[in-house]
């Protein structure tokens, strides 16, 4: 299904596998709540967990019998693909990581709301997931906009020569819950 925001006048993409329907307390929904990442999910960047979040929440999915991927569409932390392309120029020509980067972009280590994916799941009907992520904020703001998020699974991505520094920086900057 597709969602218009008008929040954000974006598309966003819920793909429902099996039956979502009636997911509450005692049924809570297995999701996975997934920004859009151009550079890793498509072109198979080695320099984030992107691609390797998604595969593995898609097969997680599947095993389970049922659940819900909803796909938003902030690249970049929520600075669009222009931007995180600065991004990645400035931490490969100035050893920035990639909260500093933002920063010096002008802009939060990470501009993404999750608003949109909780008007997603009450146009479904859901009111409680079993969430995939490792992002702490996420579970927060999608608590704050009145989702029950019954219990977190976590994405564990085994790191690459690659994106040891991204991911040793979102578990010390931004409070990923990588181990």
């Amino acid at each position: 299904t597709v969602f218009r925001s008008p929040r954000d006048n974006k598309e966003h993409v819920a793909l429902a596998y099996g039956n979502v329907k009636n997911s509450g307390i005692k049924n809570p929904v297995l999701t996975r709540v997934h920004s859009m990442c151009l550079t890793g999910d498509t072109f198979g960047s080695l320099h984030c967990d992107c691609r390797e979040q998604l595969k593995k929440s898609l097969k997680l999915i599947i095993k389970n019998g049922r659940g819900l991927f909803l796909y938003l569409n902030q690249e970049g932390r929520g600075i669009g693909l222009a931007n995180k392309i600065k991004a990645y120029a400035l931490q490969k020509k100035m050893g920035l990581d990639t909260v500093e980067a933002n920063h010096a972009l002008g802009f939060k280590d990470d501009e993404r709301g999750y608003e949109v994916a909780a008007e997603m799941l009450r146009a479904l009907k859901i009111s409680a997931v079993k969430l995939l992520t490792n992002n702490p904020r996420k579970i927060a703001s999608l608590k704050s906009a009145g989702i029950r998020v019954i219990k977190r699974v976590p994405l564990r991505i085994e790191p690459n020569t690659h994106n040891k520094f991204y991911l040793l920086t979102k578990q010390t900057k931004l409070g990923h819950h990588l181990q």
